[in-house]
């Protein structure tokens, strides 16, 4: 993670952050005929080093972009020493290259970095990056203004028709991704047997980014660009549904364990999971949360603690590590979590976490059970929202995610660390999201829609390199000593 990176503010990023020109096009067809996996791993996945500041600029960015059997191979881990970005592998273009994208529930579109991009990363300490060439691809065209697809993600008066259609995609963070649009070929993992697959592709319409600004132009952790799963028609899932690929329903299974984990487009039969019904009138993937349990005692949160301006409940984002809450939350919690805890010395490290010297064994601190409608629970162990930075020095998951004020309110989000080690299920079709506590390693069950066969898909786990390693250990090592020596005195 780069030392450097600057810190967002969070409530700047949701009153700024906006997905340039989107519309509402008429709904797709969900039809579906085809399971497919994907390959996800980590952006900071293995990394020996870890820098705070750096983890919780990621989610800031990441709340910036927040709007939704194949199978996507899965890596990396929830741990904020070592997790960040998930990404993929995706083939693209005939014949196929691959490309490393963000695998990303808070946008919809898709897009990559661009042969003879003005501005793009050039190195990157995760993978090889790949500019994608539309002149080296035999099905590649391009989009022009007169499409109908053009007017989902641009209405801009200078798109004349005959032009090529421009897109633009600006963050909250300042950051922010421009180009043209292509139709390619988009190649896949189809699900053919019991931890089998085989390829499948399907024609799609993406963003070929020609310059990046911000975190995406700069970061020495960068892939090839993002792959939307928003609820939007743009999205990729929602143009494979309407090629009846894919059913608009995906899961994840974020392995906090081993590492890696699952993410599979298609339906899932096993593990049942219980679901709570999607908020309508969002654009995130959104639920209502009614209560927070600490252990046994369930804490006193004032009425529409939830609701930030226009956006009601809680978000569910596989893309963001941490879990924020309304100050008028975060509080009462952290409060009653430390009750049983009155010998601990806290330290605020790097702004936002609070740390403490401990010795003794987590499950001496509660669980957090999160409830929601439709009688659903979701539980937090300590093991999950506590990570370790060094020996014997832990720090919270949990973010206060500030104030409300003046109407103006602030994203609750559950990210990675209450997600890992459950399976997640996000059914766009029937408006739902549901989970169950599930070990990843184990594999989950996938229905073929064509024969109605039922498979196995397995848990991956992406390999990376890096070259920055050694760098950054000592980088890291430089800046935890003083913060060690403190707690000693």
């Amino acid at each position: 993670m780069d030392l450097r990176r600057r810190h967002w503010s969070l409530s700047a990023i949701l009153l700024s952050a906006s997905f340039v020109t989107l519309l509402n096009p008429p709904q797709l067809s969900s039809a579906a005929s085809e399971n497919l996996v994907f390959e996800v791993r980590s952006k900071f996945a293995g990394k020996s080093q870890i820098d705070l500041r750096a983890l919780r600029a990621h989610d800031t960015h990441r709340h910036s972009r927040l709007l939704s059997a194949i199978d996507l191979p899965l890596g990396g881990d929830s741990q904020p020493e070592s997790v960040g970005l998930y990404f993929t592998k995706i083939g693209l273009g005939t014949p196929s290259r691959d490309f490393h994208v963000q695998v990303d529930t808070g946008s919809d579109i898709l897009w990559v970095n661009c042969a003879g991009c003005i501005r793009c990363p050039r190195k990157s300490d995760l993978v090889e990056l790949t500019p994608y060439d539309a002149d080296a691809s035999s099905t590649a065209k391009s989009v022009s203004c007169s499409d109908s697809f053009c007017s989902y993600v641009n209405q801009r008066s200078e798109c004349h028709s005959g032009s090529t259609c421009q897109y633009v995609i600006q963050y909250g963070d300042g950051s922010s991704t421009n180009g043209y649009l292509v139709r390619d070929v988009m190649h896949l993992d189809l699900v053919t047997g019991n931890r089998q697959t085989g390829s499948t592709n399907g024609t799609i319409i993406f963003g070929c980014g020609s310059k990046q600004s911000g975190q995406l132009g700069e970061s020495v952790s960068a892939v090839d660009g993002i792959i939307g799963f928003g609820q939007s028609n743009s999205s990729f899932i929602s143009q494979l549904a309407s090629q009846r690929k894919v059913k608009r329903s995906f899961a994840h299974c974020l392995d906090n364990n081993n590492g890696g984990g699952i993410f599979t487009i298609g339906e899932v039969v096993s593990p049942k999971v219980k679901t709570t019904p999607m908020l309508s009138n969002s654009a995130h993937y959104s639920v209502n949360l009614n209560s927070i349990q600490v252990g046994d005692s369930v804490l006193k949160i004032s009425s529409g603690a939830f609701d930030s301006g226009e956006e009601k409940g809680v978000i569910v984002d596989s893309g963001t590590t941490l879990v924020y809450l309304p100050d008028g939350v975060f509080k009462p919690l952290m409060s009653q979590i430390l009750a049983s805890h009155p010998e601990l010395t806290l330290h605020t490290v790097q702004d936002s976490f609070t740390c403490f010297h401990y010795t003794d064994k987590l499950d001496r601190f509660p669980p957090v059970t999160f409830q929601f409608d439709k009688s659903t629970s979701l539980t937090v162990t300590p093991q999950e929202y506590l990570f370790q930075i060094q020996e014997n020095t832990w720090c919270f998951g949990w973010q206060n995610g500030g104030m409300q004020t003046k109407g103006v309110g602030v994203l609750t989000i559950l990210g990675d660390m209450a997600l890992s080690n459950k399976l997640v299920v996000y059914d766009i079709e029937n408006q739902v999201i549901g989970w169950t506590n599930h070990n990843c390693s184990a594999g989950i069950q996938v229905k073929d829609e064509q024969s109605g066969a039922i498979y196995t898909v397995g848990a991956h786990n992406l390999s990376w390199s890096s070259s920055l390693a050694v760098t950054k250990l000592l980088t890291f090592v430089s800046f935890l000593i003083p913060f060690l020596f403190n707690i000693a005195l």
